[in-house]
C-alpha cells in the first residue's frame, strides 16, 4: 500500500514540476481554432467519419455500460 501511495505522489511530484517548467519558460496553450486552419481536408474529414462512426457503435451497443 506505501509503494502505491509513493508512486503516485512521486507521479503528481513530476506534473507538478513540469508544470512549473512550462510556466516559467512561457509557453502558452495550443489554440484548436488556430491549430484546425493547418489540417487538411482529408484528415478533417477522416477524424469527422471516425467520431461519427464511433457515436453509431456507441449507441447501438445500448449506449452504456
Amino acid at each position: 500500500m506505501m509503494w502505491l501511495l509513493i508512486i503516485i505522489g512521486g507521479l503528481l511530484g513530476f506534473g507538478f514540476v513540469v508544470d512549473m517548467w512550462y510556466k516559467k519558460k512561457g509557453i502558452q496553450q495550443i489554440d484548436p481554432e488556430e491549430n484546425a486552419k493547418h489540417v487538411s481536408n482529408s484528415e478533417r474529414i477522416y477524424t469527422e467519419s471516425y467520431m461519427h462512426n464511433m457515436k453509431n457503435d456507441f449507441n447501438s451497443h445500448g449506449g452504456g455500460f
